[in-house]
């Protein structure tokens, strides 16, 4: 069966890891390689048991830690080619690791099938990704500044999602941050609020969700009791209780959430 943990999720690191039998995916690396390795070990996985690691973007708090990560874990890493230059950039042994694909692409990584679609962020060739395996689909949808269609065609019928919420736009526009920075998370290619997230939330969760992780919320302009209320207080608006008819979680921010075990139309904690 298909899992997935989150093993960060937040504006300081982001790191999750998708399993599906003896395969198994790391998302993102924006988390010390220490970090990696030991949330890895509290789920049983070896660094060195890692099929591949899956990139969304190349902004610090997505992949921190890869560089020395894979200096000592030689591990392929699958991202668009506008990101792996970046990469190779920063660190020319990643030469011999990366592994473009065009946005909207897939490949088959062992038993999981991964398929990238293009996110609206202020990175070179940043994506969200969808993982399927053994009758199961997760989609991670963060990094995003509004909802476009590919993210859409991601998220609907998947039995996972993986929103951002990374926002109350309230405590936003009050808070310490420079105009310009305010400006940029609120823009079209910035991050998610929390009502906007919730409004992705109801779309996957019409069209077959049953569970979904409210992720990447800064620890400056949001809560997780606000991220979580905007989005159960949407799921009622619709007529779904959010207690009964799915699970609703905030991923932590620096330490490993709940492992979900997706099943044929369904994914259970």
């Amino acid at each position: 069966m298909l899992s997935f943990t989150t093993l960060a999720s937040g504006s300081a690191g982001n790191a999750a890891l998708v399993s599906c039998g003896d395969t198994h995916i790391l998302l993102d690396a924006g988390v010390s390689a220490r970090r990696l390795t030991a949330g890895l070990a509290a789920l049983g996985v070896r660094p060195e048991a890692l099929s591949a690691i899956l990139i969304t973007h190349e902004h610090s708090d997505h992949i921190s830690g890869l560089q020395v990560f894979t200096k000592n874990n030689r591990v392929p890493i699958y991202a668009t080619g506008p990101t792996c230059r970046r990469l190779c950039y920063k660190a020319a042994f990643l030469d011999n690791l990366v592994r473009p694909l065009e946005a909207g692409a897939g490949t088959q990584i062992g038993s999981l099938w991964a398929e990238s679609f293009p996110t609206p962020h202020d990175a070179a060739g940043s994506v969200g990704w969808s993982i399927s395996g053994d009758g199961g689909r997760m989609a991670l949808c963060t990094d995003l500044g509004h909802v476009t269609p590919p993210v859409r065609r991601a998220a609907e019928g998947c039995d996972l999602l993986v929103c951002e919420t990374n926002h109350d736009v309230d405590m936003l526009r009050a808070g310490p941050y420079p105009y310009y920075l305010k400006q940029r998370i609120l823009g079209d290619r910035g991050h998610l609020s929390n009502e906007a997230g919730a409004e992705l939330a109801a779309f996957a969760v019409e069209t077959g969700a049953r569970s979904v992780i409210l992720a990447h919320l800064s620890q400056q302009n949001n809560t997780p009791v606000r991220a979580y209320e905007a989005v159960c207080r949407r799921l009622r608006a619709m007529g779904c209780d959010p207690e009964r008819d799915l699970s609703v979680s905030v991923a932590p921010a620096a330490s490993p959430g709940r492992t979900y075990t997706l099943t044929k139309g369904a994914a259970v904690c």
